[in-house]
């Protein structure tokens, strides 16, 4: 678990995250446990799983909890989705002996005009753009190395692999966004077929860098009934991937967020830092440590440190929206 935040500065140092892996899995799995069959009484756990560490652990984790006879593994594929995230998924829940069901939603995405709606909006950038092309939104070069705005690139590439990018203009990323939004989305509600035909919870995989930063889609992937791993940092899941015995090919995957049929990292799309030092910073940012000892701490400049704060905020203010909840009435 992560150390509570204080009003006053505390040291900083670079175990600052470090967890008792074993205490706050036993504290995860009694929770799960706790909450699908003494909170919302259902028999057990449904999980979309991806191939990639969160899905993974929150897989395990959930299999501690209630068995693996009452968890059900969904890998739900689509026609851009990488092919390594199915057999990763696959494997690991076999290895659990979890009982695994396969939903490809092309058919559903086609049918709502995902892809379609999509590519109009990359047509009016790239006229040239067709069926055989792929695609991926970027954000400028790390953090660290300039101070630069998040501005969104659309990169797309030739079936020749000749890559092309401009600047996207708000129409169009609202639309190609909004578009690509309907995977999660349909995820989402195949999830929850599944749940309620089984009397299953929704066991959610975010973690606390995408739930914070706001990199999810509302009502999507940011759609479940639990999120056991929702405190923790994404270096703090490597923590108990590795206690979990996740195996390595997952652990060693780059993080992506398999989206964008020319495969965008999560670095490059959205976070434009490693994990091991934004992190690190969040962290040490959050317990008012001043950027002076965290750069000394990190090896970086106090400028960078600022840079890397300044995002962080940014970031959590303009997606607040995400996180919040139907406003109701009185």
């Amino acid at each position: 678990m992560t150390d509570s935040i204080e009003n006053q500065s505390l040291p900083f140092h670079t175990m600052i995250l470090q967890l008792d892996v074993e205490r706050e899995e036993q504290r995860i799995c009694e929770l799960l446990q706790q909450d699908i069959h003494g909170r919302f009484h259902r028999r057990g756990a449904v999980v979309g799983c991806s191939g990639g560490v969160d899905s993974s652990v929150v897989l395990a984790l959930c299999v501690r909890a209630v068995g693996p006879e009452r968890v059900l593994a969904m890998l739900m594929p689509e026609k851009e989705s990488s092919p390594e995230s199915a057999t990763l998924a696959d494997q690991w829940a076999t290895t659990l002996e979890v009982e695994t069901v396969t939903e490809d939603i092309t058919g559903v995405l086609e049918q709502a005009g995902c892809y379609r709606r999509r590519d109009e909006a990359i047509r009016r950038m790239f006229p040239e753009y067709g069926a055989e092309w792929k695609c991926k939104i970027t954000l400028p070069g790390n953090l660290l190395d300039q101070e630069t705005l998040n501005v969104f690139s659309l990169t797309v590439v030739s079936p020749e692999g000749k890559e092309f990018q401009k600047r996207i203009p708000a129409t169009e990323y609202y639309q190609i966004v909004a578009a690509s939004n309907f995977k999660q989305r349909t995820r989402m509600a195949m999830l929850y077929y599944y749940a309620e035909l089984l009397n299953y919870a929704v066991v959610g995989t975010a973690n606390k860098n995408e739930h914070d930063l706001g990199f999810f889609v509302k009502y999507g992937d940011g759609g479940a009934d639990i999120c056991p791993i929702l405190h923790l940092f994404k270096s703090q899941v490597f923590q108990l991937a590795g206690y979990l015995e996740i195996p390595e090919e997952i652990r060693d995957r780059t993080p992506t967020s398999d989206t964008y049929s020319a495969g965008s990292t999560q670095e490059e799309f959205f976070f434009r830092i490693p994990f091991g030092i934004l992190d690190l910073v969040w962290a040490g940012w959050e317990r008012n440590v001043p950027a002076h000892e965290i750069a000394g701490g990190l090896g970086l400049t106090p400028e960078q440190v600022q840079r890397v704060v300044n995002d962080i905020v940014h970031k959590k203010r303009t997606t607040e929206y995400l996180r919040t909840p139907p406003i109701a009435y009185e």
